[in-house]
Order: structure tokens, then sequence, then C-alpha cells
């Protein structure tokens, strides 16, 4: 698996997360996983575009 497709797996994980703590109330946790989707994503997004210039 690549580093990318972890990542992916990753924000999958968060996003479940995210709709976990937001169904049970816990604002503050929504938050904090919602910022670490965010930074996940973005990692997920480089991982491609590395994986993109190597394969060219």
């Amino acid at each position: 698996m690549s580093r990318g497709d972890e990542l992916k797996e990753l924000a999958s994980d968060l996003s479940r997360a995210v709709e976990t703590a937001r169904s049970v109330g816990l604002p503050t946790t929504v938050y904090l996983l919602s910022m670490a989707l965010v930074e996940v994503r973005e990692a997920a997004r480089a991982a491609d575009e590395e994986d993109d210039d190597g394969a060219a």
C-alpha cells in the first residue's frame, strides 16, 4: 500500500470519527478531528502529486 493510499484510508477513518463525535455532541473533538482531516487530505494530495511526478 502506498503512502497516498494509507493517507486516504486515514482520512476516511477520521471522517467517520468526525461524524461519530458530531452525533454524540462533542464539538471540541469535532473541531480537532476536522483540523486533522484537513491536514491528512493535504498530505494525501501531495503524496499523489509526488507519485504522478515519479511516474512521468
